[in-house]
């Protein structure tokens, strides 16, 4: 299943940001630190050209610390920005963002003009709670449900930086399943427009192959599960999420799941690393050339029956 979600706002939005371009001095991308390549807009790289870029890895106090700094290096050497791994319960660490707009654009300081900031970031990544502590008031509106701003707004966050904000915007095709299913993992698509039951189990098989001792201590197992069935069996039997005659709840364990993996309760974890995308994007490329192979063999079979 191929998961795609692009309400007709976000379309609008991505017409703007290619008009406003030319005005802006930089750009902020906001990541989630748990999916840095699936939550990044590939659009911004081909729009933006050599403007400065920093990326902002939000909820990192949710991902793992180690697979973080792998992200944060991967990043700055092969795509040229800078990064800064941030998190609400760290508002001091937050402000460094303002400094490094400076030092990115040495020529604006004691210029009487300010940096123009464009921010970007997929649904509820955390962009309107970063921009209210920079801010230092409540500007952007907020919520644990994404797709909440829906119209641009200019802030003045002082320190001669002034910020446009955009609508959170995904794009129009994820190519990567795979990507697909970490973005509904994390919320980043909105809940109905999505089945429970297929995104836990793919967040229940990642969670055993590489949290197996997180799952064990959450949900005190006895014995790491063999598959994700028998994961979501046991946590539905231990959660009293059962029907007449036994039967587990199937809904109700995924929501559960989701919820914890989504708060950090079962601990800090990462759903992808940079190795895992390089070879998920090889992988991609193939199923392209593929494609396209096929195509081409169709068009030149259709026009030898013309």
């Amino acid at each position: 299943m191929l998961i795609q979600w692009y309400p007709g706002h976000m379309h609008k939005a991505s017409k703007e940001v290619k008009e406003i371009l030319p005005q802006i001095d930089l750009i902020i991308e906001i990541l989630d630190a748990r999916i840095p390549f699936s939550s990044q807009n590939p659009m911004l790289a081909a729009l933006r050209g050599d403007k400065p870029c920093i990326k902002v890895l939000s909820k990192s106090d949710l991902a793992d610390p180690e697979i973080t700094q792998q992200w944060q290096s991967y990043l700055e050497q092969e795509q040229g920005v800078k990064t800064l791994a941030l998190s609400i319960e760290q508002p001091e660490k937050m402000r460094q963002l303002t400094d490094l707009c400076h030092k990115m654009l040495p020529n604006k300081i004691g210029s009487d003009k300010p940096i123009h900031t464009l921010i970007m970031g997929i649904p509820n990544v955390g962009k309107s709670t970063l921009i209210n502590m920079l801010a230092g008031r409540m500007i952007a509106k907020t919520g644990n449900e994404p797709a909440i701003t829906k119209t641009q707004q200019r802030i003045d966050i002082g320190n001669g930086i002034i910020l446009l904000d955009t609508p959170g915007m995904l794009w129009p095709n994820v190519d990567n399943k795979n990507s697909g299913y970490r973005l509904a993992t994390t919320g980043a698509i909105k809940d109905t427009a999505i089945s429970h039951d297929s995104i836990a189990f793919f967040a229940a098989e990642y969670l055993l192959q590489h949290y197996p001792d997180l799952l064990q201590t959450r949900f005190q197992l006895d014995v790491i599960p063999a598959t994700e069935q028998e994961l979501m069996d046991i946590i539905g039997r231990k959660r009293g999420c059962l029907r007449s005659g036994g039967r587990i709840e199937m809904d109700k364990v995924s929501k559960i799941l989701l919820a914890e993996l989504r708060a950090g309760t079962i601990g800090r974890i990462s759903l992808e690393t940079p190795t895992m995308m390089e070879q998920e994007l090889a992988e991609l490329m193939i199923i392209r050339a593929e494609k396209e192979a096929k195509k081409k063999a169709r068009k030149e079979k259709w026009k030898g029956t013309k």
